[in-house]
């Protein structure tokens, strides 16, 4: 997150006495590629006066170096979009998801990249990803991918096939493979090029669609699409949410009903492939040029304009 091509500045702040020190995160995150040290400002709150204040005063540093930034015009292969369904209900699979399918297609196809995660909402329809593998240590990977989380739910006592959530099922979800199979369709037909671990920044170069190493939840599955690199996520959804990540995060209705009753919430509403008025590929042209538009600052996603950008951290083991 602190090289995120998103960041035009970046503060760490530290309490002093925690596990995770300062000097240790910063020397791990070195390792995995430079830090611009223009574009960071840290320190610890315990050994300033006033942390709110030395905070402040860090960021009119990072604000003022990056207002001298200047626009530049790139092409939309350099994009790379997270894909994300939370709230999903019985048309997330019929309208919403297709669409961003189409979109990762478009995007791939021009060069660019496109993440999944939410690897437990793979399980049952993981073969039409491992049939799309570029290569054979690619789906050896995938394999690898789900089987290992596999594990790791049997590890910690969770049922594989607990899925679907109580939401889901209110919403007409019957099966994990019914879910799955809908979720799936948000990487279109790109081919799979890269596994990424959890906290692993993707391969730009590879371009196709990479698979992300981390569960189904709304705020972890966000934050580590950001993390992997992703400028924009693509968030459809069912059953609402005012959710948003570090980067903007457009939310995509599946159904007219919740588009009417939370429209504060969605940036585009798919439900218009319910009723026939509009062609799947006039909709996602329609989007394309939301999605455009948001990626080159013209417009707020929503959950800019209504300022709910989060990070949550996918901790395993022990809390001493």
């Amino acid at each position: 997150l602190m090289r995120h091509p998103n960041a035009g500045g970046v503060l760490v702040l530290g309490l002093g006495c925690e596990s995770n020190q300062m000097k240790k995160l910063l020397a791990e995150a070195q390792k995995r590629g430079p830090l611009d040290p223009a574009r960071i400002r840290f320190f610890n709150t315990q050994d300033v006066a006033d942390e709110v204040e030395a905070g402040l005063a860090a960021i009119e540093e990072l604000a003022s170096l990056a207002s001298q930034d200047v626009r530049q015009a790139c092409p939309a292969g350099d994009l790379t979009i997270g894909l994300k369904c939370g709230g999903s209900d019985a048309f997330s699979g019929l309208t919403a998801n297709p669409l961003v399918g189409r979109i990762a297609e478009a995007v791939t196809g021009w060069g660019g990249t496109a993440l999944l995660s939410e690897v437990p909402e793979m399980f049952g329809a993981e073969q039409s990803l491992m049939n799309r593998a570029v290569d054979e240590s690619t789906q050896r990977a995938t394999v690898e991918l789900i089987e290992g989380f596999k594990r790791y739910f049997i590890e910690h006592g969770q049922p594989i096939y607990e899925n679907p959530s109580p939401g889901n099922k209110e919403g007409g979800i019957t099966t994990l493979e019914e879910k799955s199979l809908g979720a799936v369709q948000k990487g279109g037909r790109a081919p799979v090029t890269q596994i990424l671990g959890y906290g692993s920044a993707a391969g730009i170069r590879l371009g196709g669609l990479g698979l992300v190493e981390a569960p189904g939840n709304d705020a972890v599955s966000s934050t580590a699409l950001a993390a992997a690199g992703a400028t924009a996520v693509l968030f459809t959804s069912g059953r609402g949410t005012p959710l948003g990540t570090a980067v903007p995060t457009l939310k995509i209705a599946t159904n007219n009903d919740i588009a009417a009753r939370k429209p504060h919430w969605f940036d585009f509403n798919a439900a218009a492939l319910l009723d026939g008025s509009a062609a799947l590929e006039d909709l996602a042209d329609r989007f394309l040029t939301v999605v455009l538009d948001i990626a080159s600052g013209r417009q707020l996603a929503r959950n800019e304009v209504n300022e709910q950008r989060e990070i949550a951290i996918w901790k395993d083991g022990v809390t001493l």
